[in-house]
């Protein structure tokens, strides 16, 4: 009872505000903020400021606009007294029009500037769209997705474009520049072609004035076996053949010789046989005389005419040097005879080409040879400036296990300096060392000098221009654009999609090959003669054709590919060793290109089609049918030509037609099985998986003969 008393006295006390009252004690917690309370004003019933709300907001709207619903929060510009600055009172209803648009709603503002937009200038809206036009730059080659990025358009237009062409494409594939261009314009662009750096334009031109006389150069040319290391060999005094595989040169090889009055001749010996013809042609270009060896005993032969031919194409006099004329069986006048044919009268026949009787084994006329080169030098007047940046081309070129990639390079122009910035082709680098041809190192090289050169970042190829550039930027930019050209160039959009299916022929079976050889000349020389097989049937298909050792990557590659790995006087590593017997990849290895040809024909022989012959043993024509328990059915059959065997194949023929091809599983006689049986006995024939026996069918014994097809 006292507990209930005290709490009664509590609550009539709470009714009275005592005088001391503090209102902080008693205060509210923060989260009941009288912000929270919306639109309270004191003295007003909730209806009176539904009311009262509803007139302010009227007076909010503007006049032109005809929506009757405002929901932004209200708020006032003038606070009002203890935190109740976001209230609605009596005394400030009039002061809401004065409400900033600012105040509204983040809805309504977008409403509103939506409404203006809609409401705007109708010309602007009406405004035509006028398409940029652009000057796009255009390439020797480029791809789809690149010149669309360039026009600005969708590659998806430009493929749709294509296809009305009749012109099947990617947004990958690379089209040249005519078709670039035809393709800017037709877009409304404007193409500007873009001009290669080529390196006539940095270069320094050669005055005139600063000619000087420079050595010859003379590439020896001619058949197989002739004698042509043989003879230069003995101008220079050493043992080159005895070096060559088979004795016969399997790349090109430069050198200098000095004639008996101190003038230096350089000398390019060629490889003689067929697959060079790419090496000799590119030696007949470079060259200013051409020493054409024929045997006196021999005479003129197949690359001895194609010789003739390459000389005469360049336009270069040809000296004729009949070699082995030391020995008893010559015949000097059916050669001059055979060569006047082709142009080349002698001068004791009233003509102007030079005929020189030598023997390389003797050392017989040498002097003779070189005076009349000489001679024929002078006649021409060869000239050239050591002045200004030099440039050449390219003899051979192969990779140095310690060196690296080694070029052969012959001075055609300027000097060649050590320490310079060159590029070659797509390669480009700075000149560690040059090389002479006697192995030893030199600071320059001058015009006609054969020089091998340290400094490549890439193997290039034979016959490709070297040019010294002033600085390796420039050397850089020059090499980078030519190698994506080249790249270009590879994946160069097919024009006419018909030519996509030409010279298709599922039925031919290929022979993949992956070559590595110790030099560029003899890879080429190797895809040259494998490139030109022909046959119907087969043909060898070139995966990868590089200079260096056989390596991982190309045993990875024979596995991926199946193909067969020939190292032309190279060796696999030992991780490639390993790996080639691990994954049982046949690695075969020649120094001879002739056996590295012979062999692939074999090969490729293995992959023809065996021939197939039939050969018909008899036939038996079937008398009754007798059915086994165990055997089925069986044919008694008599046989009416030659004999049946058993094992062998079968067929039945009725009325004419083959109904069954198979062969025979058991051959009775008399209740004994046989293995043959002649010509007028009867027998019992059963065949395999075939029962349908009926009177006078016809059985045939056959055998199926596959005898190896060769090339």
């Amino acid at each position: 009872m006292t507990d209930k008393k005290k709490t009664l006295t509590v609550s009539a006390n709470f009714k009275k505000k005592p005088d001391n009252f503090n209102k902080d004690k008693f205060s509210k917690p923060t989260r009941f903020k009288p912000q929270e309370k919306k639109n309270y004003i004191p003295g007003v019933n909730k209806f009176a400021r539904k009311n009262i709300e509803q007139e302010s907001r009227k007076k909010l709207i503007t006049k032109n606009d005809n929506k009757t619903r405002f929901k932004s929060k209200l708020k006032l510009n003038t606070p009002l007294s203890k935190g109740r600055e976001l209230k609605l009172s009596l005394n400030n209803v009039d002061d809401i029009e004065e409400i900033e648009i600012k105040q509204r709603s983040l809805a309504s503002l977008k409403r509103a500037r939506l409404k203006e937009k809609k409401t705007g200038d109708n010309e602007t809206e009406k405004k035509e769209f006028k398409k940029i036009v652009r000057e796009v730059k255009i390439p020797e080659r480029i791809s789809i997705q690149e010149l669309s990025n360039r026009m600005a358009e969708k590659s998806s237009d430009l493929i749709k474009f294509l296809m009305g062409m009749k012109v099947m494409a990617t947004i990958n594939h690379i089209i040249d520049k005519d078709t670039a261009e035809y393709l800017v314009k037709e877009f409304g662009h404007k193409p500007v072609l873009e001009k290669l750096i080529e390196t006539d334009e940095i270069k320094k031109n050669y005055a005139s004035e600063n000619l000087e006389k420079r050595p010859p150069v003379v590439t020896i040319m001619g058949h197989v076996d002739h004698g042509k290391t043989s003879l230069l060999d003995a101008l220079r005094n050493s043992n080159v053949v005895s070096g060559e595989h088979g004795g016969i040169t399997q790349h090109i090889g430069a050198y200098q010789v000095q004639s008996s009055d101190k003038k230096l001749i350089t000398f390019i010996d060629t490889p003689g046989h067929a697959a060079f013809t790419e090496m000799r042609a590119r030696g007949a270009k470079i060259t200013d005389i051409v020493v054409l060896v024929v045997a006196a005993d021999d005479g003129v032969k197949p690359q001895t005419v194609e010789a003739i031919k390459h000389s005469k194409a360049a336009k270069v006099p040809i000296i004729v040097a009949i070699n082995k004329c030391d020995l008893p069986n010559k015949n000097i006048t059916k050669i001059k005879n055979e060569l006047m044919q082709y142009e080349l009268i002698a001068e004791d026949l009233s003509g102007d080409t030079i005929f020189v009787e030598v023997s390389a084994k003797n050392k017989l006329n040498l002097d003779k040879l070189l005076e009349s080169i000489i001679l024929q030098s002078e006649i021409m007047d060869l000239k050239s400036s050591k002045q200004g940046l030099g440039s050449g081309i390219v003899i051979e070129s192969k990779i140095d296990k310690g060196k690296g990639a080694i070029s052969t390079v012959l001075v055609t122009q300027g000097t060649i300096k050590k320490g310079e910035f060159f590029v070659c082709g797509s390669s480009y680098g700075k000149i560690r060392a040059l090389v002479d041809h006697q192995g030893i190192q030199v600071n320059e090289a001058l015009p006609s000098q054969p020089v091998e050169i340290l400094g490549f970042n890439t193997v290039v190829n034979s016959g490709t221009n070297f040019e010294i550039i002033e600085n390796e930027k420039q050397a850089k930019n020059i090499a980078e654009q030519r190698s994506d050209n080249l790249k270009n160039e590879k994946n160069i959009l097919i024009k006419d999609k018909n030519s996509i299916f030409e010279n298709v022929n599922h039925n031919i079976k290929e022979l993949n090959l992956i070559i590595k050889s110790d030099v560029h000349g003899s890879s080429e020389a190797l895809k040259n003669a494998i490139i030109n097989f022909k046959h119907d049937e087969v043909k060898p298909t070139i995966i990868l054709s590089e200079v260096g050792m056989i390596n991982e990557t190309d045993i990875n590659l024979a596995k991926a590919t199946q193909a067969l790995v020939i190292g032309f006087n190279v060796k696999p590593n030992k991780e490639a060793k390993k790996l080639a017997e691990d994954q049982d990849i046949k690695i075969l290895f020649y120094n001879i290109i002739y056996k590295v040809i012979e062999d692939l024909e074999k090969k490729l022989g293995g992959l023809l089609e065996p021939e197939i012959k039939e050969k018909v043993f008899g036939t038996a024509e079937i008398l009754q049918v007798f059915k086994l328990s165990k055997s089925g059915k069986i044919a008694g059959s008599k046989v009416i030509d030659g004999e049946i065997k058993s094992n062998s194949k079968a067929r039945i023929l009725r009325d004419g037609a083959v109904i069954y091809n198979g062969e025979i599983t058991s051959l009775y006689r008399e209740k004994n099985s046989v293995k043959e049986v002649k010509n007028g006995l009867e027998c019992g024939i059963a065949l395999k998986d075939f029962i349908d026996f009926k009177e006078k069918d016809v059985i045939e014994s056959y055998q199926v003969e596959k005898i190896a097809r060769t090339l």
